[in-house]
């Protein structure tokens, strides 16, 4: 056999070592530019601060949203969301320590929230197997040091999401174990100037995506491809990840949360769709809008439920101001009339940031069944929520607009238009 002679590279020049590796720019180089190091900060302060408020040592993380939040690194964010390859420990004082997949440790390289970033230990089932005892017992020692080096004789460790084998070995160790997502909840509900433009992105690319459905909705075309307009779209411009694909036509639409299909759209039915996007930077865009599809005019009783829809968006937004608590929000929320009331929308309001959040903020009976009360503050971003449809109906309409709450009132942040045809 014959030896493959391979020519040694020439040494780069140091020209081309600086082009190569020439970072990405977050944004277009403005004046309105967002700071990341500047957001970055502030995401961590405010995770310290609840962790200082609660007397807790510092939490670990294996939320991938949670990972982001606190410290702006990420690494396969969704593969990582069923797979625990990825953690963190943030300290209440002092810079975090990534533990990441392995030979991943150079994408914490230069992010200004973290100390050090370590390889991780895996102990989910199917990468140790029987060995998981044995491998369990070694990260909780590693937890336990970094817990002993930040905290000293505080062994208060808050802990989002760890299966019970771990949460044993840490217990066994003498840590007192609490639940993460209180802290990190309540820290990501305020947002900075710089979330806000984030989330302004997010938003931009997905009423660009809705607007290329909406352009392409035609008898014929089915759900799944309706939906993979949008889906695309949130790709090709730099969009993360789709968290639901919920689109659906006709008899679909009712009731609501039923995922696309291969359905054909037919003329003179009711599409909806809710976004569920994580666009740029992690932000979520969640907007909710039904269409008609032509040709001929929608009929009276579709105009029924979207202005039904329609009324209670708006009316529920007028309510959003800081200190209003969430159990007046409630109370004073629009009521749906008695038969659209079994399919009403399940929540009046839900947080939103890189996800789905706190608050949320129930309807009626089932604010007495599981609801709680807090208030609104200035800062806060929410999804003002609304399905009308008929049990046993036909159609239905689902809404859903984003919305920041300021001291001047609600600010509205998502500007995709609703439909005249239908509020005729």
């Amino acid at each position: 056999m014959n030896e493959r002679v391979i020519d040694p590279a020439p040494p780069a020049t140091a020209g081309e070592r600086r082009a190569r590796l020439q970072p990405a720019l977050a944004l277009v180089d403005n004046r309105n530019d967002v700071d990341m190091a500047r957001l970055r900060l502030y995401r961590f302060a405010r995770v310290q601060a609840e962790l200082k408020s609660r007397d807790y040592a510092g939490c670990l993380l294996y939320d991938p949203v949670n990972i982001r939040y606190a410290t702006g690194t990420r690494n396969m964010t969704i593969w990582t969301m069923h797979n625990a390859a990825r953690y963190c420990f943030v300290p209440a004082e002092g810079k975090a320590i990534v533990f990441d997949y392995r030979n991943c440790e150079h994408l914490s390289n230069g992010i200004e929230t973290v100390g050090e970033a370590r390889r991780g230990t895996f102990w989910y089932y199917f990468s140790v197997a029987d060995r998981q005892p044995e491998v369990v017992a070694r990260w909780a020692s590693e937890v336990d040091s970094v817990v002993r080096g930040h905290g000293g004789a505080n062994r208060r460790l808050a802990v989002d999401h760890v299966d019970a084998e771990g949460h044993a070995a840490l217990r066994a160790l003498g840590l007192q174990v609490f639940n993460a997502q209180e802290p990190l909840e309540h820290a990501r509900k305020i947002k900075s100037a710089d979330e806000l433009a984030c989330m302004g992105a997010a938003l931009s690319v997905c009423e660009a995506g809705l607007a290329k459905v909406r352009a392409a909705l035609e008898p014929g075309r089915t759900e799944i491809e309706l939906w993979s307009i949008l889906a695309s779209t949130n790709n090709e411009m730099g969009g993360e990840y789709m968290e639901t694909r919920l689109l659906a036509s006709g008899g679909r639409t009712n009731p609501w949360y039923q995922e696309c299909s291969e359905r054909r759209v037919r003329p003179r039915e009711l599409v909806a769709i809710d976004t569920d996007m994580v666009g740029p930077f992690g932000y979520d865009a969640d907007i909710s809008r039904t269409f008609f599809c032509g040709p001929g005019r929608p009929s009276g009783a579709q105009r029924t439920l979207y202005g039904l829809a329609h009324e209670q968006v708006h009316h529920n937004i007028a309510l959003l101001r800081p200190g209003v608590t969430f159990r007046e929000l409630s109370a004073g929320a629009w009521t749906p009339p008695d038969k659209f009331a079994a399919l009403a929308a399940g929540v009046v309001i839900h947080g939103v940031g890189m996800c789905n959040e706190y608050p949320q903020v129930y309807p009626g009976e089932a604010a007495e069944r599981t609801g709680y009360d807090g208030a609104l503050e200035a800062g806060m971003t929410v999804c003002v929520e609304s399905y009308i449809g008929e049990k046993n109906g036909i159609e239905g309409v689902k809404l859903e607009q984003m919305v920041l709450v300021t001291d001047q009132g609600p600010e509205t942040l998502s500007l995709f238009p609703f439909e005249d045809e239908l509020l005729a």
